[in-house]
């Protein structure tokens, strides 16, 4: 069955709660908890809340989680970094566990100079890959890599390279995220979908415009397309709204993301469940 859900941070200026509550009014049925959603991650991450918060809304029935980010990078040239990134990673998905979690996603990480990535860059890369698959063989939460926007430093941004990453780790499922494949072509996205369909764990869906990534779905063409190609490989994961409400330039209340998230549900059913 296909998961409707957004990330967290859509609503990061809320609590556990209010996010929840404002979810389930939105008719979703899954939320992709970000680990860096403040109330949780500046809080000393209290799992017993989020738990709280699902016993509260049995509607929300799928929790996927995000692991941190913002100022990690499991490939950085500086061992500290690239030490503490790898263990928030391993330590995500312990806490995926307790949390009930079906799907946590990761990041590949990036050559921290904006230029290509050398030898030493794959071996970091490897090193961080080894660690998910030890700690990831112990636990029953799905480990997703996901897919980058096109960047000169970045390590996973082609179809072909995911392909061959899930190839070399049979244990390895993928997070296509839209936004990203499509900073570099509408065919790209297809490619991705072509390629690893059968490794698709989790998709973060939103389109590109402008320039920027992570926008509203908003009924657009291409979206439409690319849910089409889900429906026909017979994706039945879940499809995670993943919006920037920086992109909305002025903060937007509770009340117009909510309204915002119903739109886009409908459209993504209306796209994935045809008459």
């Amino acid at each position: 069955m296909t998961i409707y859900g957004v990330s967290s941070m859509f609503f990061h200026e809320y609590t556990s709660e209010e996010i929840f509550s404002f979810v389930a009014k939105t008719g979703l049925d899954g939320i992709e908890y970000w680990l860096e959603t403040p109330h949780f991650w500046l809080r000393g991450l209290p799992a017993d809340e989020v738990i709280a918060c699902r016993r509260a809304h049995p509607e929300i029935a799928t929790l996927t989680v995000h692991t941190p980010v913002l100022d990690l990078n499991p490939c950085s040239i500086n061992p500290d970094v690239a030490e503490i990134s790898v263990a928030y990673a391993v330590r995500s998905l312990a806490i995926a566990q307790t949390l009930g979690a079906s799907v946590l996603t990761v990041h590949p990480g990036r050559r921290t100079a904006k230029r290509p990535p050398g030898d030493a860059d794959r071996a970091r890369f490897d090193h961080y890959i080894a660690a998910l698959r030890e700690a990831a063989l112990k636990d029953t939460v799905t480990v997703a890599i996901e897919n980058m926007e096109p960047s000169v430093n970045s390590l996973l941004f082609t179809p072909e390279r995911m392909r061959a990453v899930l190839d070399a780790e049979p244990w390895l499922k993928f997070t296509f995220d839209t936004s990203h494949a499509l900073a570099a072509s509408e065919e790209t996205a297809m490619q991705y979908i072509d390629l690893c369909a059968d490794r698709l764990a989790n998709v973060h869906i939103s389109r590109t415009g402008n320039g920027r990534l992570h926008l509203p779905l908003d009924r657009s063409p291409v979206i439409a397309r690319i849910l089409g190609a889900l429906r026909d490989h017979h994706y039945r994961g879940g499809l995670m709204l993943e919006i920037d409400d920086l992109n909305f330039g002025n903060p937007l209340p509770a009340e117009e993301k909510c309204v915002i998230l119903a739109r886009d549900n409908a459209f993504m059913r209306e796209c994935m469940e045809p008459d």
